[in-house]
């Protein structure tokens, strides 16, 4: 089955991590540019995310996620740049265009936070298989149930594919033509789109009921495939960032007295 996971199996020592070390650095990445309040503080934690993604080796794997946004970042750059309110000094004359300095100072500063977002999340994504993701939010007290809700969107879009797929190919056998010009496909389309919907609500009842067969609803404690073993790098790590972040709590309330 395909899958919309952008995760890809690699030995390194990022994938080994366990995945709620990978959701304290997320939470580490967002939240201590908001605390420290300047742009070096979120310009260390790009570089530092870049660091991990390297060291995962799948750095070139988030470069067309990091791409994307690109459009983004230079819509605000030009609108901020332009036309914000409070822009007085000419910063870059184009003919009769003004990029003010304080738009392009206030568009950056939006821009890296918008890296720094992406680039924290690609280290959970692209390091973090779905399944292990959800087992290990449900080991630490999630419902089993939103657990299941959680892994059954990594699989709805790949379930449909693969669906519409095999329909497809059952209807071409038919003789329906399902390619060529935009009317052709959008006149094949109808027939290909009933199939899907009724198969998807079929499948999901015979889940549920599976689900149900399986004891999913028992209140007795639930049991897991994979063994799970504490190692000390995550205890490590997850208590660097606590320290840090408490440290940076501190040193925000610290700032704010001063200021009152």
């Amino acid at each position: 089955m395909k899958s919309i996971s952008l995760y890809k199996p690699l030995d390194t020592p990022i994938h080994q991590l366990e995945p709620i070390t990978k959701l304290y650095y997320v939470a580490a990445m967002l939240l201590l540019p908001v605390l420290w309040a300047n742009r070096w503080g979120t310009a260390i934690c790009i570089v530092m995310s870049l660091i991990v993604l390297k060291m995962g080796k799948v750095l070139k794997r988030a470069m067309p996620i990091l791409a994307c946004s690109g459009i983004i970042i230079l819509t605000v750059v030009v609108i901020q740049g332009l036309f914000r309110a409070g822009n007085k000094t000419p910063f870059i004359k184009l003919g009769k265009v003004i990029f003010y300095k304080e738009g392009l100072l206030f568009a950056v500063g939006i821009g890296l936070n918008v890296v720094n977002l992406i680039l924290g999340f690609s280290v959970l994504v692209l390091t973090t298989k779905p399944s292990d993701l959800v087992e290990a939010l449900v080991r630490k007290g999630l419902s089993p149930k939103m657990g299941y809700v959680i892994s059954s969107v990594f699989q709805i879009i790949p379930q449909m594919s693969a669906t519409m797929e095999t329909i497809s190919d059952a209807q071409r056998s038919r003789g329906l033509e399902t390619e060529g010009k935009l009317l052709k496909r959008m006149k094949a389309f109808l027939p290909l789109i009933g199939p899907v919907v009724m198969n998807s609500l079929i499948a999901t009842r015979e889940r549920a009921i599976a689900l149900e067969v399986r004891g999913f609803n028992s209140t007795k404690p639930k049991s897991y495939i994979n063994a799970y073993e504490p190692r000390r790098i995550d205890r490590v790590i997850k208590g660097l960032i606590l320290v840090i972040g408490g440290l940076s709590v501190i040193g925000r309330i610290l700032i704010w007295q001063r200021l009152l």
